[in-house]
């Protein structure tokens, strides 16, 4: 069977073709969405959940190559006292709310995807990445593959997987083939025969292309939850039946700023003020910066690795010390012990998806300290994220410039799009072109399954 996989960084839907519709698999009891998150009691455990649940004639070779990794994970649940078959490596709400209950204890990872071709990950940091994307892509094609009505149809083998047109905006094609080699390799051990890559705006514009009466240049505009891609294409019953669309692709451009970037930036406008930002030492110099940004940077290795080591432990309690507002620094303390960074984040995000009905939201933070409150209004929230904004703005300068034509419609798209304030970054643009809102979440995995019948049956 011939899928569409959006392996994304917010979510993960699969789709495929019934009678020439497009139909998402439940991935719950109430979703077509699974969440990209990631939680294991030990990092350890990771591999070993890989192993148990990949295809047995693919167990050997894996062996060889994590056998590491495979003791260490038997000595891990020793430690733990787990039972040899209790699970200890959880996807989606499931790692939310395992995180939730023991944030300090485990190993989270949100959006994994937003790591993919970063520069300067040694060998077992790939290996690591590996293992979380194979684990993940294994949880999704199971639940798939459990859906009533699939089963009839026989289990899913073709996958195209949607693709950034940038993973990161630096490192180049080189970051690219990284990022493309560990979605391969993942998909492979978690069962698919064969898999294709398409651009994840692309997809998104095919799935509006089904709409159109008339040929028309579209500037598909997709922000998702790590990347921005942007693709100026010729669309319309003219090309909708081409199997080569090279020649409709007239400008594409992307880059790592998605709703993960939003919520980073309005956890450090909106939340850490409470903690102390801004706030003086005795001497009358400001309180550093960077130990705030480190807590909420969750999808940079580096900045994390930082903020959960000893120096900065230390550093804050040095702050302390010395601190006009001492109080507001045992807060991030807190946060630093308790490892409460990704839980930061995701307030924000909540912020973030509750202003786009409202005006102004108040965002509980008594899990730092008791009976903590702070108000978010959506004028706050366009402040913080002025910088990201306008590097969307960019990206859609970048693609029309590329492809040398205005655009008859804009087409938006992806997640993050909802909020108010991208939209209208992105109407302020042009304000004389028509825009078009598709599926927030769908589009892509919809687009992405209506390509694969026909690049996986052109080769079968």
């Amino acid at each position: 069977m011939f899928v569409g996989f959006d392996y994304g960084s917010a979510n993960c839907a699969i789709g495929i073709m019934e009678d020439s519709e497009v139909r998402l698999l439940p991935l719950s009891a109430t979703s077509n969405y699974l969440t990209s998150t990631l939680y294991a009691l030990d990092r350890e455990l990771i591999a070993e959940a890989v192993y148990q649940q990949m295809p047995q004639h693919q167990k050997a070779d894996y062996a060889k190559l994590r056998g590491a990794q495979l003791s260490r994970a038997k000595h891990a649940r020793r430690e733990l006292d787990l039972d040899s078959g209790e699970q200890a490596v959880f996807v989606g709400e499931q790692a939310v709310k395992a995180y939730l209950e023991m944030p300090e204890e485990g190993f989270y990872v949100r959006s994994p995807k937003s790591f993919l071709g970063a520069s300067g990950l040694r060998l077992d940091q790939v290996a690591l990445f590996e293992d979380i994307v194979t684990m993940m892509m294994l949880h999704v094609k199971q639940l798939a593959e459990s859906n009533t009505g699939l089963k009839q149809q026989g289990i899913i083998t073709h996958a195209v997987i949607g693709r950034p047109v940038n993973f990161q905006g630096i490192g180049g094609e080189d970051s690219n083939l990284q990022a493309e080699a560990i979605l391969r390799l993942a998909a492979q051990r978690a069962g698919f025969i064969d898999v294709d890559f398409l651009f994840e705006p692309l997809a998104a514009g095919m799935d509006f292309e089904a709409t159109l009466t008339e040929d028309k240049v579209v500037l598909v505009v997709d922000v998702g939850g790590g990347t921005t891609d942007c693709s100026v294409v010729r669309m319309g019953p003219s090309h909708i039946h081409l199997n080569e669309r090279s020649q409709d692709f007239l400008g594409h451009s992307g880059q790592r700023i998605g709703g993960n970037d939003l919520d980073i930036a309005l956890s450090m406008k909106a939340f850490m003020i409470h903690l102390g930002l801004g706030c003086h030492m005795v001497n009358g110099l400001p309180v550093p910066s960077k130990p705030f940004w480190n807590a909420v940077a969750v999808n940079d290795i580096s900045a994390q690795r930082d903020f959960v080591s000893l120096s900065s432990k230390k550093m804050i309690e040095e702050l302390i010390k010395d601190a006009e507002s001492p109080e507001l620094l045992q807060r991030l303390l807190k946060v630093q012990h308790d490892q409460l960074g990704y839980r930061i984040v995701r307030s924000a995000e909540q912020a973030k998806i509750a202003l786009s009905e409202s005006e102004s939201v108040v965002t509980k933070l008594d899990y730092i300290c008791p009976s903590l409150d702070a108000e978010v209004t959506r004028q706050l929230f366009s402040d913080a994220i002025e910088l990201p904004s306008a590097k969307i703005e960019v990206l859609m300068k970048q693609a029309l410039s590329a492809a040398d034509v205005d655009a008859d419609i804009i087409y938006v798209t992806g997640g993050t799009a909802r909020s108010p304030a991208i939209y209208d970054k992105i109407a302020g643009l042009h304000p004389q072109t028509p825009i078009v809102v598709g599926d927030h979440f769908g589009s892509v995995t919809a687009g992405l399954t209506r390509w694969a019948q026909k690049v996986f049956k052109e080769n079968t």
